[in-house]
């Protein structure tokens, strides 16, 4: 006879064993990631280094410490990294044909750096540091977008993102096509750029309202207005899905989607004492000339006043004139230029073939008090990055037609103003300069730069297109409608 005891024990152990079975299934099977916060959706902030686009020499590694998600509370971005390669890498890669509308035989080393271009090597005594590059504007786009790859609120999700960016080279992709008499040919890449976002998840979100592109051109090179194979540009900005997004250019045109932002200059400091050290330096240089205009006149322009501004200060034993037509001194030549506005009280900022000049954002880098003679040229401009009030940083000459510019004005002019005025705004000039130029993709400034206030600007943007949604109004009234009021003169000067 089986033993009561023992059956009892054995039916004990059996469910002892059991239940240890069943109590490490489940410890087996649990998820300690999700216990301890691994890989959660909140956290999906991308701080390591991205692969740099262009051709990068002597690269250093950006050491950046992790951010809270709270920190980037509203100021997540999502880039598009897997736009196809024809859109922006494949353009790099076939630098050598994107020489048409430029005066230089070969882009290719301008994508060096980041972008930044050829470091100077020789800078004449007039540049401080190794922070000085040989850069030219069409590659903004690249600079943009390597520094947008060290972006700090980078998240993978884009569910998270308060807007999303894509990194398409508008300007160096027309470069290509914008002389072709082939219309469907110059709007091809625009056309198929559209296709690809608009089939995306993210453009169902907000249909294409939060998201932006960045272009080294002038906006209107996107803006042809008719099918005739005489107008300029290409209908980018005119297609239906690319009016529902925003575009920073460096020169923005009539349309309120349109944002202008910094030319990129030659300075892209990599620490803050960089900034400092040359700050310092352009407080103490004497300043010999009382204005200066370097340029070349535009005789095939009629209603261009700088052949007036070049009689002016011919006429005057207080301008220096550099000619940028007739030789001699090359204006492309970064230390040259720099060391003419450095011994400028004032440097002259006439329009030229469109409202902008790059000289303008050199003029300041060198302490030099911009003279503007239209709005449209910085005031209606660079809202992100100028202050609101134009007269504690420049002098408003308003010339509407080349008859206004009556001779001897300009002297008249900056005469007239004050020695204590003219240091208060050499002063403010000076202390625009960090948020003017575009810092080291590799670094990070302890004070926002051109880059940092663009991407707050476009945050600030989209954040109201969402208000405007929240609010249950139609968010398409008014976003890319035409601003005719932008290139207008004030009814009185100031």
């Amino acid at each position: 006879m089986e033993n009561p005891l023992i059956a009892k024990c054995s039916q004990d152990l059996c469910f002892g064993i059991l239940i240890s079975f069943f109590f490490c299934f489940v410890l087996l099977s649990f998820d300690y990631s999700t216990f301890l916060g691994v890989n959660s959706g909140a956290n999906l902030l991308v701080n390591k280094q991205g692969h740099p686009v262009g051709f990068v020499k002597n690269q250093t590694v950006l050491i950046t410490s992790q951010s809270s998600p709270d920190s980037c509370s509203g100021r997540y971005v999502y880039i598009h990294d897997d736009l196809p390669s024809k859109f922006n890498s494949d353009l790099l890669k076939n630098c050598r044909l994107l020489t048409r509308g430029t005066d230089k035989p070969n882009l290719c080393p301008y994508f060096e750096n980041w972008g930044f271009g050829p470091e100077i090597e020789n800078t004449e005594g007039v540049l401080a540091n190794k922070s000085w590059f040989s850069t030219n504007q069409f590659t903004l786009e690249v600079i943009f977008h390597n520094k947008m790859k060290q972006y700090k609120c980078l998240t993978k999700n884009s569910t998270l993102a308060s807007a999303i960016y894509v990194p398409f080279y508008a300007g160096l992709d027309a470069s290509l096509h914008l002389w072709d008499s082939n219309l469907t040919v110059r709007d091809a890449s625009a056309r198929d750029l559209n296709g690809w976002l608009s089939k995306r998840p993210e453009w169902k979100t907000m249909w294409g309202r939060d998201h932006f592109l960045v272009a080294g051109r002038i906006s209107w090179d996107f803006r042809r207005q008719t099918d005739e194979v005489s107008d300029w540009g290409s209908k980018f900005r005119f297609l239906p899905e690319s009016m529902n997004m925003s575009m920073l250019s460096v020169e923005g045109s009539s349309w309120r989607n349109d944002y202008a932002i910094p030319y990129p200059t030659n300075f892209h400091p990599a620490k803050e004492s960089d900034v400092v050290q040359w700050e310092n330096r352009m407080r103490k240089l004497e300043r010999p000339y009382l204005f200066t205009f370097v340029g070349a006149p535009r005789p095939d322009q009629q209603n261009s006043i700088r052949g007036k501004i070049i009689d002016q200060c011919l006429a005057s034993s207080v301008c220096k004139l550099i000619d940028c037509s007739s030789g001699g001194i090359k204006c492309d030549n970064p230390a040259s230029v720099m060391r003419v506005f450095q011994s400028s009280v004032y440097c002259l900022q006439p329009t030229g073939d469109s409202y902008t000049r790059k000289s303008a954002f050199d003029s300041i880098l060198a302490g030099c008090i911009p003279v503007f003679f239209h709005p449209g040229t910085a005031y209606s401009q660079y809202l992100w990055h100028l202050p609101k009030n134009h007269t504690k940083y420049s002098v408003f000459i308003p010339v509407r037609y080349v008859e206004d510019l009556k001779e001897g004005l300009i002297e008249r002019t900056l005469v007239g103003i004050s020695k204590e005025k003219e240091l208060e705004m050499r002063e403010e000039v000076i202390r625009l300069i960090p948020k003017l130029v575009y810092a080291d993709p590799m670094s990070r400034l302890d004070t926002e730069d051109a880059f940092d206030l663009s991407v707050k600007g476009i945050l600030e943007t989209i954040e109201n297109v969402r208000k405007v949604i929240r609010e249950g109004r139609d968010p398409s009234i008014g976003f890319a409608d035409e601003d005719s009021y932008k290139y207008t003169f004030p009814k009185t000067s100031e």
